[in-house]
């Protein structure tokens, strides 16, 4: 009996990694998979809302929020981390894997969090940061102390400096070096970041084990899944060449089952910035390792087109890595927490993106790519309403960054990628609404065009024409548009440089998006089925004629029309 239950338990926990390609959209595997049509709202903690006056924002300041996220339209929200921290890179160096840092607030603060945004139908991810740890975890510092701790080989360690010592930094123009000095250990340690970041050794069996029971303890605090850091660092095997390191791909699925098998519905968000060819590598073959992955290599040619107006790249990379397993989903974003990495672009086409959005050295970072908030860089409402109309209709799940819905700012006095990471702009009163205390622990934006008195919530919200009341429009035609997650896509020729068209269809329903990345005004022709199509935006019918689907479209423009369908 144990033996013939056993297949059915293991398909049962596989449910949706299984491959489906023979099954159609509306099954119950897919109807299943909400992250195919979630809007993901990444913020941090920190930087979002004070409730107390200390300067910081907590726990306490985003459950005060979370009705503001409802109207919005948000289903997720991913958190940046919050566990303890020295903070020398902004959390991402963790010191204590199960807890929360103490200025954010308690286990009992997030607890509530968890309760009140569930009663509000929105789902928690965090940050889960387990590629590397802080110098100041008792782990590394055990580690360095005593070569025979069970800790030691937790990390990687040479008594002699390798070869390759001062290739594969992260962070090339800030970081010197990937394997540093440890004078306690007399040894020098492994770090694809920054110096203070050790790299965990995930070849060692008990470093897989612990990491099960960090995503394990914060499932079972409530979280609907995990954005996960670093991808292929934590794979990597160590002492291979950081150039051209090999990978334990055994991992992915591993982790993979431990988290469904805990909660079935959970969610791994890779972030993986890796070619077409190895994407299968993380999504797994049929579909058993991470459920989504943050599109980086589209999003570096969709940046491109913005810049120059030529989209023929960006159609290419979005076509290259089409063929991923049916459950699996791309995550597209315009912005998230750190640089718009431009590193896969070539030298001459990331000269164009640069000269158009970043021209300055204070915009450039880390020889790839451009650390400014989207509004200053594009410059004008027009683009910025085409970008983000496109976000939202590209085949995947959309994820926006804090503010973005308002188009705040950034600050360039900052360093590194702190520039996109100031306080949330709620209001005109004192320090945008953030806080009441006389000091924010880092500034708000008080200065120009993007300062709080001009750029903040409250003001938008009582204005009709605002972008924070078109951003909660499109999320709305977004979420009535569930063939985009869900359905077949194709990209419709035209013969129009610049125009983009994209057709999707589920069931009996056809969509059609126009987008114009050019500075001109156009008119698009191309073949359409049916015979009206009515525009989801003007609200009025367009008819084909003879299969002919023409229109004009403004500069900058956009439009999403809907077959109608009499049968």
């Amino acid at each position: 009996m144990k033996k013939q239950l056993l297949p059915l338990l293991l398909a049962l926990l596989m449910r949706t990694a299984l491959p489906v390609s023979a099954q159609s959209p509306d099954s119950t595997i897919f109807k299943d998979l909400w992250y195919k049509n979630t809007i993901i709202y990444n913020l941090e903690i920190g930087t979002f809302k004070d409730s107390d006056g200390s300067g910081t924002g907590d726990i306490e300041g985003l459950i005060q929020q979370l009705d503001y996220l409802t109207a919005l339209g948000i289903n997720t929200v991913w958190l940046a981390p919050f566990q303890p921290s020295p903070r020398k890179d902004d959390g991402y160096d963790v010191s204590d894997y199960y807890g929360i840092d103490t200025t954010y607030g308690t286990g009992g603060h997030f607890a509530e969090l968890m309760y009140q945004a569930r009663k509000r139908g929105i789902r928690i991810m965090m940050d889960i940061v387990l590629n590397h740890t802080s110098d100041q975890h008792p782990w590394f510092r055990d580690a360095a102390a005593n070569p025979k701790s069970r800790y030691h080989d937790y990390y990687s360690w040479s008594k002699k400096r390798p070869s390759f010592w001062n290739r594969g930094m992260a962070f090339p123009g800030v970081q010197k070096e990937t394997w540093t000095y440890n004078k306690e250990a007399d040894a020098y340690y492994y770090h694809r970041f920054y110096d203070f970041q050790p790299d965990l050794n995930f070849m060692n069996p008990m470093v897989k084990s612990e990491s099960k029971r960090i995503l394990g303890y914060w499932l079972n605090q409530g979280v609907s899944g995990f954005r996960l850091d670093a991808v292929p660092f934590i794979i990597e095997k160590p002492g291979s060449d950081p150039d051209k390191p090999e990978h334990d791909l055994k991992i992915i699925p591993e982790i993979r089952r431990f988290v469904q098998w805990r909660n079935g519905e959970a969610l791994i968000l890779g972030e993986a910035n890796v070619m077409p060819e190895e994407n299968n590598n993380y999504f797994g073959q049929d579909g058993t390792g991470m459920h989504t992955m943050f599109n980086f290599y589209a999003n570096q040619y969709l940046f491109y087109g913005l810049a120059t107006g030529d989209i023929a790249p960006f159609i290419k990379a979005l076509r290259d890595p089409r063929d991923i397993p049916p459950t699996s989903q791309w995550m597209f974003f315009l912005r998230n927490h750190d640089e718009i990495d431009l590193g896969r672009l070539t030298e001459k086409q990331r000269e164009k993106v640069y000269q158009r959005f970043g021209p300055e050295k204070t915009m450039q970072l880390y020889d790839r790519g451009i650390r400014r908030r989207l509004a200053p860089m594009l410059g004008n409402r027009a683009m910025l309403e085409m970008a983000y109309s496109l976000l939202f209709s590209l085949p995947g799940t959309p994820v926006i960054r804090y503010g973005d819905e308002i188009g705040m700012g950034d600050d360039l006095s900052l360093k590194e990628r702190l520039a996109v990471r100031t306080p949330m702009q709620w209001s005109d009163r004192k320090n945008g609404g953030f806080s009441l205390a006389d000091t924010t622990f880092r500034p708000v934006i008080d200065t120009g065009a993007y300062a709080y008195q001009k750029v903040n919530v409250a003001a938008q919200q009582r204005d009709p024409a605002s972008l924070l009341n078109w951003t909660i429009n499109i999320i709305r035609l977004r979420k009535e548009c569930p063939e985009i997650g869900l359905g077949n896509w194709e990209i419709l020729e035209t013969g129009t440089p610049g125009v983009l068209v994209m057709r999707y269809d589920l069931h009996d329903k056809t969509l059609i998006t126009i987008h114009n990345f050019s500075r001109k005004a156009q008119q698009v022709k191309f073949t359409a089925p049916g015979t009206k199509y009515y525009n989801l935006l003007r609200h009025d019918m367009k008819e084909t004629i003879n299969g002919i689907f023409t229109v004009s479209i403004p500069e900058y423009g956009y439009s999403w029309y809907r077959m109608e369908n009499f049968r």
